[in-house]
């Protein structure tokens, strides 16, 4: 899966010359913590935060009359504020690279352009949220499966196989490691999954569940 195939296209930008105070009433209504500032050509400038904006706008409200200070916000555009360490990717990202990127830059998100540096969308932790859901094929429905397995070559291509034989369907598949243990999560499309479990077991795979980490997280 591709950052391009799942980012979002619809929201707003600012460009430098907008006001300091629509980017406040954008962001209050959006309920954003920041804004994309690009170009007349769409190109990506940086971003402007929340908490820069709020800071700009009361430090001009000190001593001054209603009229200068009216006359100063309505002068006072985001180009000051503009911040230039924005981390970008391109479409063609993988989006678990993007999610990687996101998880050690410790990033709500990431914004996506084209080689041109033109933006054209955005990728944020609630799509990542979404597409572990889709990857895992929860909505599709059928019986979730976790067992245990040698790090080897050909377990998935082996099991896979006698599914296929016994007349079900791999929905999704999920590999995981815990404690230098490799885990294998399958979705199959079927509400009683007993005899796929049965040969699995008959195969020395072991079926694990959350019981198995009781002691881990009772201790």
């Amino acid at each position: 899966m591709y950052v391009g195939l799942k980012m979002i296209t619809q929201f707003p930008t600012l460009s430098p010359q907008d006001l300091v105070v629509d980017a406040d009433k954008i962001m209050e209504e959006n309920k954003l913590w920041m804004l994309l500032i690009t170009d007349e050509k769409g190109k990506l400038l940086g971003y402007l935060r929340k908490e820069d904006v709020r800071q700009a706008l009361p430090s001009l409200a000190t001593s001054l009359s209603k009229h200068e200070i009216n006359y100063i916000l309505a002068k006072l555009t985001v180009e000051k504020l503009i911040r230039k360490d924005i981390v970008s990717v391109h479409p063609s990202t993988e989006i678990e690279v993007a999610a990687q990127i996101m998880y050690e830059k410790d990033l709500p998100g990431l914004a996506v352009v084209n080689r041109k540096n033109k933006l054209i969308g955005y990728i944020n932790r609630s799509v990542m949220l979404e597409v572990l859901v889709e990857e895992m094929g929860l909505r599709q429905g059928g019986a979730r499966i976790t067992f245990e397995v040698e790090d080897r070559t050909g377990v998935i291509a082996e099991v896979s196989s006698f599914i296929a034989e016994l007349g079900f369907s791999i929905i999704s598949t999920g590999t995981f490691f815990h404690q230098n243990k490799r885990i294998v999560v399958l979705r199959v499309q079927t509400d009683d999954p007993t005899p796929i479990v049965k040969e699995l077991i008959n195969r020395n795979y072991t079926i694990i569940g959350p019981e198995d980490f009781a002691d881990q997280w009772e201790n």
